[in-house]
């Protein structure tokens, strides 16, 4: 089964607030049920280590 993170859960772990969320443009969610969207970890992770700031431009160790 595959497990989605809620709008929540995706603020803490790309470590900030929830309020803080509103000032993003997120990713296209994976998953809508109603109006709810959840996010899976591995997109989650893509997005914020694309945003500026957070690893745009950076290489990975290798």
């Amino acid at each position: 089964m595959q497990r989605y993170l809620s709008r929540a859960e995706f603020a803490e772990r790309i470590g900030v607030k929830p309020a803080t969320m509103g000032r993003y443009k997120l990713p296209e969610p994976d998953a809508l049920i109603g109006d709810i969207r959840g996010w899976t970890a591995e997109t989650v992770d893509a997005w914020n280590a694309a945003r500026p700031g957070r690893g745009a431009g950076k290489k990975s160790p290798q």
